[in-house]
């Protein structure tokens, strides 16, 4: 079906989006150091948030839905490689 991704933590699935695919019983798993990476899997789509990043993926249909596990997996890379990471902003007196 597809694959709508929101850059924005204050732009989320459309009223019709969520009507249409973000219904019914659910299963939330969260993700991260500070669990900030959340899952929801619906019957017929996942939603991926990421509140660090304010990056808002929903995969929708059944085979978009099974990417939601890459995308998941890049996320938390990225998130470990930015921790690991010296800060380039702090004076050698801060660290």
């Amino acid at each position: 079906m597809g694959i709508f991704r929101y850059d924005s933590k204050y732009s989320a699935p459309t009223k019709e989006q969520r009507e249409r695919y973000m219904k019914g019983e659910y299963e939330e798993h969260r993700f991260g150091k500070d669990e900030e990476i959340l899952l929801v899997l619906y019957d017929e789509a996942a939603y991926l948030k990421d509140d660090t990043d304010g990056v808002r993926i929903l995969f929708t249909g059944a085979s978009d839905k099974g990417k939601v596990h890459n995308e998941l997996r890049r996320l938390l890379e990225e998130h470990e490689a930015k921790d690991q990471r010296p800060d380039g902003f702090r004076r050698g007196g801060d660290r």
